[in-house]
């Protein structure tokens, strides 16, 4: 497990930025699963929406995309680098993600050359597809 210490240690993102709480698996070069408790303090559901919380599906991308770069720094055992976002694919969005609900990224290395990643990642409410798409990452020097 790789709690929030270790991910300040290795993302750069801070609050209200920073969209992963906890890695409860880690397989390097293969795959990871992230953990993000959403709340209804969250400073986006002022605005998306008032009436009807959901949470921005962009911002479901960017923390897959935050658990994607946690799988390529710690497969590639580096230091004094960050991993940044590259591309997406093949994005869809199959329900909303609410207040109260807990979001699971599970992602798997499709592709490693490299300082570039490729990634299959999902995101699950429960046992629910909430979001799918193909990502990419590269590591570089920071």
């Amino acid at each position: 497990m790789i709690r929030i210490e270790e991910i300040l240690n290795i993302l750069p993102h801070r609050y209200p930025f920073l969209l992963v709480d906890r890695i409860i698996e880690f397989e390097k070069n293969k795959r990871i699963v992230g953990i993000k408790n959403v709340t209804f303090n969250e400073g986006f559901f002022q605005g998306h929406f008032p009436n009807r919380p959901i949470m921005p599906g962009v911002l479901l991308i960017e923390a897959m995309a935050q658990v994607g770069g946690i799988l390529a720094f710690k497969s590639a055992g580096v230091e004094n680098k960050i991993v940044y976002f590259l591309g997406i694919d093949k994005a869809r969005f199959r329900q909303p993600v609410i207040p109260g609900d807990q979001i699971r990224f599970v992602l798997e290395v499709l592709k490693n050359r490299r300082t570039i990643w490729t990634f299959k990642a999902e995101a699950f409410v429960e046992d629910k597809l909430v979001a799918e798409a193909e990502l990419m990452a590269s590591i570089v020097d920071r």
